[in-house]
């Protein structure tokens, strides 16, 4: 860099006229402090006033002969290294000290020329984070750029799996309507499973989804960004010309920012060939070169085996999705758009969610809860039948008769069980044969069975709950109010009648 020699003779000045030391100098006059040192040194002066000893400056002999060894150590390492040789400095202020001692690469890059329609380039850059309910998750541009016309595609995304990298590239084609035959990226995981050289294993999905549009993916080679020196300019352009300072509601708000300034102010800037023609002109001439798509699109959505486990949900990216009970304990298929999530057993839908990037979320439908209530209620009544026929086999007769009647059959188990709990199995068993041999089959009727036998042998009502032990208690008789004098009078008229037979029947049976 030449300086001009008015702002040498004011340096000079500043230094030997004024005593500002370096910095100061280069801080007023807004030049860098080497500048000032550089200028100083050629007029034989040294700098005035003295500049003060550095912690750097004992070593800078072993960082410069470190280098010359090994040029590409990382200044970090080179600072370890330092460390343990004495260095009290923190990392940060040593990188600083040392950047004008590293070795500067000479060599030299041809410009890299194009066809039209041959070659694009994608990558993804970090615009920082954004908080969705409990969640934060990293939002990432991914980039794509016709090297030719220098169009550029850009959309958002919560993250870079490889999914989004194939639903990055298909959102690029479509908005480009064709396909170019070369596709440039990064050595990237979702990209290259493994590399050693020039021997490269492609990711086997991105690879399935490069044959089905028919292009040609190709990494670039390690540490040599000057090949895809395309979109690393078109990252930087996205950061100063579209995202800073920009406000969107959500991420579907800035995706359609995104697409309108795509198609507008990126395409409208001069064509760095030709500062006469804008892009837009260049990408109308590219257009027609480019392959053209493919009758059907390739299926983008994520895949992901998950075992249902005792209860009916699904986990999927960080969050729980409701499917129906009867899948529990079951392997399901969970394929995922960016906003729907669908659950499947072979090629069956079970279930079908709207997707949520919260974290810790429960997405549920109604109908599959309300299921499962239905189930339990169900398998509990099941459940004190089962125990209701073991101790008492007859009940399940005078259950049969009763679901012949239309009678409602939880009701009455759980009278029965609690008739179980209060006389014992073996007067609900006598009880309940004697009302199938009078053919009056209900549980009304069982009870006063029970309860005639109790007074017939001189014992007092049987109570379903325990008494507190109160010896006032203990040999306390109650003897019952006939209830002949009383009339039923009940809501229904069957039901009146089969009420009055019932009494009938048990008081000539006594």
């Amino acid at each position: 860099m030449t300086v001009p020699r008015e702002l040498e003779v004011e340096i000079l000045r500043l230094s030997h006229a004024e005593k500002w030391p370096v910095g100061t100098i280069a801080a007023q006059l807004g030049v860098h402090h080497d500048v000032v040192e550089r200028v100083l040194a050629q007029d034989a002066l040294p700098p005035s006033p003295t500049p003060r000893p550095r912690l750097i400056d004992p070593y800078v002999d072993f960082v410069r002969e470190t280098w010359a060894k090994y040029p590409k150590l990382p200044a970090s390492r080179l600072w370890a290294m330092c460390r343990d040789r004495g260095y009290p400095g923190a990392k940060d202020h040593f990188r600083t000290m040392v950047r004008c001692h590293r070795p500067v690469s000479k060599e030299a890059f041809l410009r890299l020329t194009v066809l039209p329609g041959e070659q694009c380039q994608f990558d993804w850059a970090h615009f920082g984070q954004i908080e969705l309910g409990r969640a934060r998750r990293q939002l990432l541009a991914f980039v794509g750029v016709l090297s030719w016309s220098r169009a550029i595609y850009l959309r958002y995304f919560l993250g870079q799996q490889v999914e989004n990298v194939l639903r990055g590239q298909e959102g690029a084609f479509q908005a480009w309507t064709g396909v170019p035959r070369v596709a440039l990226f990064d050595n990237m995981k979702t990209v290259v499973s493994e590399r050693v050289g020039t021997a490269i294993r492609f990711n086997h999905t991105l690879l399935d989804f490069a044959g089905h549009y028919r292009y040609e993916a190709r990494p670039v080679a390690p540490a040599r960004g000057n090949e895809k020196g395309r979109v690393e300019r078109a990252i930087r352009y996205v950061r100063s010309s579209f995202f800073v300072a920009r406000r969107w509601r959500d991420l579907d708000d800035l995706n359609r920012q995104a697409e309108a300034w795509c198609q507008g102010e990126a395409m409208d800037r001069p064509w760095p060939q030709d500062s006469q023609r804008t892009v837009r002109q260049a990408f109308e001439e590219e257009r027609p070169r480019l392959l053209p798509l493919p009758e059907r699109p390739y299926s983008t959505d994520e895949r992901r085996e998950v075992v249902v486990g005792k209860t009916p949900y699904v986990r999927f990216d960080c969050n729980d999705y409701s499917v129906p009970h009867t899948w529990v304990r079951q392997t399901l298929t969970v394929l995922a758009s960016l906003d729907t999530v669908r659950v499947l057993h072979g090629t069956e839908e079970v279930a079908r969610h709207a997707r949520s990037y919260d974290r810790g979320a429960v997405v549920e439908h109604k109908a599959h809860l309300e299921a499962l209530v239905e189930a339990k209620k169900a398998a509990g009544e099941h459940r004190g039948m089962s125990s209701l026929s073991h101790a008492v086999p007859s009940t399940r007769s005078l259950l049969e008769k009763l679901a012949e009647r239309g009678k409602n059959l939880g009701n009455a188990t759980a009278r029965l069980l609690v008739l179980l709990d209060t006389h014992g199995a073996e007067a609900l068993e006598a009880a309940v044969r004697e009302v199938l041999e009078r053919e009056v089959p209900h549980v009304h009727a069982v009870q006063m069975v029970l309860e005639r036998e109790r007074a017939a042998r001189g014992l007092p009502p049987a109570l379903p709950i325990a008494l507190p032990a109160d010896p006032r208690l203990k040999d306390l008789r109650v003897r019952p109010p006939s209830l002949e004098a009383y009339g039923v009078f009940p809501s229904e008229p069957e039901e009146r009648k089969e009420v009055d037979d019932v009494d009938g029947d048990v008081r000539a049976g006594a």
